[in-house]
């Protein structure tokens, strides 16, 4: 279930571009510019036309979740499914915001002097989000939000995003550096991406994807297994590795366009 899923996930991101291709009218439904998907159960949350969106993963009828002039990314589901965390630029900074999963009043959850970019959720039901406001460089760190008493833990890791914790809670995978700001193709520069391991408790973080000097970005845990999105075949494609960098895996293998922002339920 959640392989079929974690495809439609990377359909939806890739839609944009295929519309380009022209798909046959008989396939239903309508053609836009579908991104950021967040999976929980059955129910997909996607941005499009600068607002949230909920759909069922089957298929049919998306609903409108968000109607401000802003416009709003990043959606992460919380792990009960009751709240939806996102980036929005409502009051001029980028902030992170949430709001109840059936739509409503967001609730701005970050005042820092810097973007503060929604990431993911630990297990325990904190929010997570990446910001470079604890950072003298700056550079991007991770920041672990609990939502009922406002108290902040910074994780200790310096120049970390895009984060994704295993089941236990205990061991975050995330990227380093963070993102460059471009997306050119087959870069190989001193800001490529790479996957690292980070244990609590560990005084250093582990690099697992320094085997190749390319892009590996976007990490996703499920099952013992760590989904990440690389061009080790010339395109932004899934992969998946084990937990330790090990027995590297290809899931997809678009030659044209790039997946991007990919989504696994719990990753």
């Amino acid at each position: 279930m959640k392989v079929r899923t974690l495809l439609l996930a990377i359909a939806l991101t890739l839609l944009p571009f295929s519309a380009m291709g022209q798909i046959p009218a008989a396939q239903g439904g309508a053609l836009g510019f579908y991104r950021y998907p967040a999976l929980h159960g059955d129910l997909i949350v996607f941005a499009a036309e600068g607002d949230l969106w909920r759909v069922s993963a089957e298929g049919g009828v998306a609903h409108r979740l968000t109607t401000h002039a802003a416009e709003e990314t990043d959606p992460v589901i919380s792990p009960d499914g009751s709240t939806i965390a996102f980036t929005a630029r409502y009051e001029g900074p980028t902030e992170l915001y949430t709001m109840p999963i059936e739509g409503g009043l967001p609730v701005r959850r970050t005042y820092e002097s810097d973007p503060s970019r929604a990431t993911t959720w630990t297990p325990d039901g904190r929010v997570v989000y990446a910001t470079r406001h604890y950072s003298t460089l700056p550079q991007w760190q991770l920041v672990a939000l609990d939502l009922p008493t406002q108290a902040r833990e910074r994780i200790p890791l310096e120049t970390a995003s895009e984060g994704a914790y295993d089941d236990s809670g205990r061991t975050l995978f995330f990227v380093r550096p963070a993102f460059h700001g471009n997306v050119t193709k087959r870069y190989t520069g001193g800001t490529a991406r790479d996957v690292w391991k980070f244990e609590q408790g560990a005084s250093e973080a582990v690099e697992l994807t320094g085997d190749y000097e390319g892009e590996s970005h976007s990490p996703m845990y499920w099952q013992g297994r760590v989904y990440f999105v690389s061009d080790r075949d010339g395109t932004m494609n899934l992969w998946s590795m084990t937990s330790d960098g090990g027995d590297v895996r290809q899931h997809t293998r678009h030659s044209g366009w790039d997946v991007r922002n990919p989504a696994l339920e719990g990753g």
